[in-house]
């Protein structure tokens, strides 16, 4: 049986990614920050009590920023492969928290291979780098596009990509960057600008809501869906060399058109109800992200399968029962507020 260690177990990527390597048959090991809250909602249908027989996921805590511990934990399970997908991913906070940004997303990647160099223990790495390293670089961007990063965020990543590139070289590691354009869910965050426009589309829909303020509407980007995404993270670690990879779907639609298309499937006009608010501007601004995947197409055979259409029903799927929820609630006399969430 293989095991895999995980950072960002918790998050999006996280969550499809262990529902694969589960179906695989490997055991998988993720890492959790310490929270008076729990903050697993993602993982909760695959979590089962350590107790149990057969028992193939373990949760561990720890924290990108304490580097012993990182040591600590991977001497102990001595993952065969390691998905390191954990970071202050949030572009626009990022500005706000440079800082941060700079510690966890970037040099949270640095405290990971050193504690694979220092182990000594034969393992695979997997960077999550991000298209967001390619900032203003003309479209369409693929592994030979010159990085020109336009936040602390951006940049943090591609400090952690060329350091992954480096101890690849150095120490002869299985290190390998991901270079992963934007990809959603259901499962998407609700401060991230997609999951935003269906949570509040589905809220407007049934009158939770009155108005979406939305940030530069005319940002161009390259979505496909989280679960075919994670499938590339996986088949990247199968191969007999490391190498970098660009996964993308090669299709860019706007915010505008995306918050359209959304409004239109609920039958509403969404001029009437997005607006635009300035504070949800970057200071530095990327227009377009357009992936060219033709080298992971080539060498790990991998296509996107979810469609943007599809993808979008998806979305609204999920955040329409979760708003007809909240309905019934506050038709049964409870408050809402904060965008429709409950109180």
């Amino acid at each position: 049986m293989k095991k895999a260690f995980l950072t960002g177990i918790t998050g999006q990527d996280g969550s499809y990614l262990a529902e694969l390597l589960l179906s695989k048959g490997y055991e998988v090991h993720g890492l959790i920050r310490r929270s008076s809250t729990f903050n697993t909602d993602r993982i909760d249908h695959l979590y089962r009590d350590v107790h149990e027989p057969n028992t193939k996921l373990f949760l561990h805590y720890g924290d990108l920023s304490v580097s012993g511990q990182l040591m600590d934990l991977l001497h102990s399970i001595a993952p065969d492969e390691i998905y390191h997908l954990g970071a202050q991913s949030h572009v626009r906070v990022s500005f706000d928290m440079p800082e941060y940004t700079g510690d966890i997303t970037g040099l949270g990647t640095l405290r990971i291979l050193e504690a694979i160099r220092k182990t000594g223990i034969k393992t695979k790495f997997y960077q999550a780098s991000s298209s967001e390293m390619f900032g203003t670089a003309e479209p369409p961007q693929s592994e030979k596009t010159m990085f020109q990063p336009r936040s602390p965020y951006a940049a943090a990543k591609v400090y952690a990509y060329y350091i992954v590139q480096n101890y690849r070289d150095a120490y002869n590691l299985f290190a390998t960057n991901g270079i992963l354009f934007n990809h959603e869910s259901p499962r998407r965050g609700e401060t991230f600008v997609t999951r935003k426009i269906t949570r509040a589309a589905t809220q407007i829909k049934l009158g939770l809501k009155e108005k979406l303020y939305l940030g530069n509407l005319e940002a161009k980007r390259d979505w496909g869906y989280a679960g075919d995404f994670v499938e590339a993270m996986w088949l990247m670690l199968q191969q007999e060399k490391p190498d970098d990879f660009v996964i993308a779907t090669g299709e860019t639609h706007s915010v505008r058109d995306f918050a359209e298309k959304v409004f239109a499937k609920l039958d509403l006009d969404y001029k009437k109800y997005v607006a635009v608010d300035p504070r949800y501007f970057r200071p530095t601004e990327v227009d377009v992200l357009l992936g060219d995947s033709s080298k992971a197409k080539k060498i790990l055979g991998w296509q996107p399968k979810v469609t943007f259409d599809e993808l979008i029903n998806m979305m609204i799927a999920t955040d329409m029962e979760i708003a007809r929820k909240e309905k019934t609630l506050v038709d049964a006399g409870f408050t809402c507020s904060n965008g429709g969430r409950l109180s």
